[in-house]
């Protein structure tokens, strides 16, 4: 099933409609294989395990043991590796060997240092990842190991908020006025920021799926008439949600009708997308979407990290334009929640934004990325009538 816009018009400024409808206490842990952190030979002594917990990895061969490694992806990987060096260069500043209350000793200097319950948790499944087992189970399944895991988050709840950090109308507003406008003769710098944020805050995706998508052949079809556009990644993209559902799904977007709301035409993502791509076609080296368009890689495929950068940018610019305050800790991922709020808000169905999101469950939205996009409190007003409702 294609993922289809969840946008189904645009919102700007003054009521238009919106864009987004060993033994516990005393054992050592044996060691196994050459320690990720410096000095493994150290490491090895103090009891460190850098094979995983499974004695029986060593026994594979190395194609299985190869098949078993892509269990995970490359990035969760690299998360674990880096959180194990750390774990093993502090325990080589302490002088210990490793039990089971020196992992949790890690984690409650952790803790103390300030850091969130959920930032600790990856610590313990890294650790958990690359640690001999504990007592015939590994340490993040050890009981003593789920109670700290869950003290830490008692005594430090999450404090999510549910108001945005920063206003899609505002934003919307900016990007219909200088720079952004017009495509035709603008700087391919604020066309590259426009692009990308409309692809973001139309399709609700991971800024990682908009960096997978393509321009080749395969890859893109443009629809008839003009009337929108359908777009693949990469063959060679794996999603973070790995499910027949989300692999190579296409990313399906219509163009705006008119008279859907003052500057539609001008927030349009497929008017936006056709534009750029016109204008990266001669400088392309690569069938990536999104281009470095100047320094050395000119042409070149633009990076997972700085592809969010002009999401970010796009809306720091927005408000520096308006002369509004600046929000702090703006960050790429929160198109997704203020794109699937807002579509929630206009009555588009769950299951087409988590089909959209690529989430599994209507609950990871309604749990972690619903947010209040209404500007006010409808309800006093609609209880209390003013006086010139009443009769």
């Amino acid at each position: 099933m294609a993922r289809e816009s969840v946008v189904p018009a645009a919102t700007a400024a003054g009521g238009r409609r919106p864009l987004v409808p060993a033994s516990e206490a005393g054992s050592s842990v044996a060691a196994g294989g050459p320690d990720l952190a410096p000095g493994s030979g150290q490491a090895a002594a103090l009891g460190l395990a850098a094979e995983g917990p499974d004695p029986l990895l060593d026994l594979c061969e190395p194609a299985v043991a190869d098949t078993i490694a892509s269990s995970r992806a490359a990035s969760t990987t690299a998360l674990y590796a880096n959180r194990w060096k750390l774990f093993s260069a502090w325990c080589l500043t302490q002088g210990w060997r490793c039990p089971l209350p020196t992992v949790l000793l890690f984690l409650q200097s952790l803790f103390d240092m300030g850091l969130t319950p959920s930032t600790i948790k990856v610590y313990a499944a890294a650790i958990t990842a690359q640690h001999a087992r504990v007592d015939g189970r590994t340490v993040g399944s050890h009981p003593l190991m789920a109670r700290f895991l869950k003290g830490a988050l008692h005594l430090r709840p999450p404090r999510r908020s549910r108001v945005p950090t920063w206003d899609l109308p505002l934003v919307l507003q900016a990007l219909c006025d200088a720079p952004f406008e017009p495509l035709l003769t603008v700087d391919v710098s604020w066309l590259s920021m426009k692009t990308a944020f409309l692809l973001a805050i139309t399709s609700a995706e991971r800024v990682g799926e908009l960096h997978a998508l393509s321009v080749s052949g395969d890859c893109l079809r443009w629809h008839p008439g003009d009337s929108g556009v359908t777009l693949w990644p990469n063959p060679s993209f794996l999603p973070k949600t790995l499910s027949s559902a989300f692999v190579n799904q296409p990313l399906s977007l219509a163009a705006f009708e008119a008279g859907q709301g003052e500057g539609s035409d001008l927030l349009c993502p497929v008017r936006a997308l056709w534009m750029y791509v016109c204008r990266m076609e001669g400088l392309s080296l690569t069938d990536a979407l999104f281009l470095c368009h100047t320094g050395p890689r000119r042409g070149l495929a633009l990076s997972k990290q700085r592809l969010p950068k002009w999401v970010v940018e796009a809306i720091l610019h927005a408000y520096r334009h308006s002369g509004s305050t600046v929000p702090r800790c703006v960050r790429a991922h929160s198109t997704r929640s203020v794109a699937a709020s807002w579509a929630s808000l206009r009555g588009v169905p769950l299951s087409d934004i988590c089909s959209a999101a690529s989430w599994a469950s209507t609950c990871t939205f309604t749990r972690f990325y619903r947010i209040n996009v209404v500007p006010h409190n409808p309800v006093p007003t609609a209880v209390v009538p003013g006086p010139s409702q009443q009769h």
